[in-house]
């Protein structure tokens, strides 16, 4: 699956969804972007996750740094679970 973001510039990115996931009680989402800029290659972005009145998806930004360093943590446990659970079905 994946999603387009309209980047500060009005410029768009397409992002592959990694995962979506729960930390301190709100939702969160994970992309890769497909054609990463220049420089940022491997760089996953953090976004809260919401649903909109109507039902849509809405993406927001996460200001507040105490918040990114739970939601960053967060994803890096279920990344470190994720290889554990591969390494365990190669044995």
């Amino acid at each position: 699956m994946t999603v387009t973001l309209t980047l500060e510039d009005d410029s768009q990115l397409e992002c592959i969804v990694l995962t979506t996931f729960e930390a301190a009680g709100k939702d969160y989402i994970a992309l890769l972007p497909t054609n990463p800029p220049e420089g940022e290659e491997g760089e996953v972005y953090l976004y809260r996750f919401v649903t909109g009145e109507n039902g849509e998806p809405d993406l927001q930004n996460i200001e507040d740094d105490e918040e990114y360093e739970a939601v960053a943590e967060a994803f890096d446990e279920i990344l470190d679970s994720a290889e554990f659970d591969e390494m365990d079905e190669e044995e």
